[in-house]
């Protein structure tokens, strides 16, 4: 940190798995980092607690303290969440503005949506546009993390971070040292002055990824039901080793995070319609897996960090293939 600097509060909404490790890493990293939990999970106040993070009492609360608000939500909540805001920020009488950075998997029209909020309710707020692609910030195997080979690459000795792309007129750059500072922590890389471009490449780069992560759990669970996945494991291996790979390192991950990923399909959906002409009609099938995975007896259950069940491409397979019987005895 400089010397002539004053550091930077920085207000996480909220602490899932992700917006957790970007707290911690910016904790290393000399910043201060604040939430409001108010109305949230134990188990969200329980991670703020572990990594330090003050917890404030209020949206007000948060809105005065802060500099720059990363919303890190399910896709559902990014737009209410933008309107609580919004809310505190009205009649406050703020020197600078609120940097507020969408970092939501949404489709560019609900991005520029939350942005247009922000003008229509005339509130001090720079509106970023961000999205984040690949795992968690994590300390690397060398610093007690987790494998490197879990993580994306990139340049930080200490850190193995995702990329987060960002778009639209404004930057953090305007806080002087400071904002370059966070921006380069965050791994921030500017790739348009457009607002939608980013959650545009988010939704673009998520239908591949996790449509993948789609279609191999309905695979292997028609395959569990036909009794055949261990032969589509071995003809996997042998004629597409790379596809299995990802797979069994995917789907298990999978099903703690399924209930958020359905409305993040649905954005998907309505991206490939609005931006690219197509029918939303494969990714609302697509929603539908992460939807019966979510509302599965068994796996519907996982939380991330306290797993039982689905913690192999296999087991995932055998439970939604438990689940799927059950449901079809129940409407016999």
């Amino acid at each position: 940190m400089s010397a002539d600097s004053d550091p930077v509060t920085v207000g996480v909404l909220s602490l899932g798995d992700m917006g957790a490790g970007i707290a911690r890493l910016l904790k290393a990293r000399g910043f201060l980092v604040a939430t409001n939990c108010q109305g949230r999970s134990q188990d969200t106040v329980d991670r703020a607690k572990d990594a330090g993070i003050e917890t404030l009492s209020s949206d007000l609360d948060l809105v005065q303290r802060c500099a720059v608000i990363l919303s890190v939500l399910p896709p559902r909540d990014a737009e209410a969440t933008a309107q609580r805001v919004a809310d505190a920020l009205s009649g406050q009488h703020r020197k600078e503005p609120l940097y507020f950075v969408d970092l939501n998997a949404v489709s560019p029209s609900t991005c520029k949506g939350i942005a247009a909020m922000f003008q229509k309710a005339q509130v001090p707020v720079r509106f970023i546009d961000g999205c984040i692609l690949g795992g968690p910030p994590r300390l690397r195997a060398s610093n007690g993390g987790a494998p490197d080979s879990l993580q994306n690459k990139d340049s930080d000795p200490e850190w193995r971070r995702p990329d987060i792309p960002i778009s639209g007129p404004d930057s953090l750059s305007s806080l002087g040292p400071e904002g370059d500072r966070l921006a380069s922590v965050l791994n921030f890389r500017s790739i348009s002055p457009d607002i939608g471009a980013a959650s545009g490449l988010k939704m673009c780069f998520a239908s591949i990824a996790k449509g993948f992560t789609a279609l191999v759990t309905q695979s292997f669970t028609t395959a569990e039901r036909l009794g055949v996945a261990g032969e589509l494991k071995h003809e996997l291996a042998d004629i597409l080793p790379n596809h299995l790979a990802t797979a069994e390192r995917s789907v298990p991950d999978m099903p703690p995070k399924a209930y958020r990923w359905v409305r993040e399909m649905e954005e998907i959906a309505d991206t490939m319609h609005e931006e690219g002409g197509w029918s939303r009609d494969l990714f609302r099938g697509v929603a539908g897996v992460y939807k019966a995975v979510a509302d599965d007896e068994v796996l519907g259950k996982e939380k991330i960090g306290k797993r039982s069940r689905g913690t192999s491409l296999e087991d995932v397979a055998a439970a939604m293939a438990e689940g799927l019987e059950r449901k079809r005895k129940k409407t016999e």
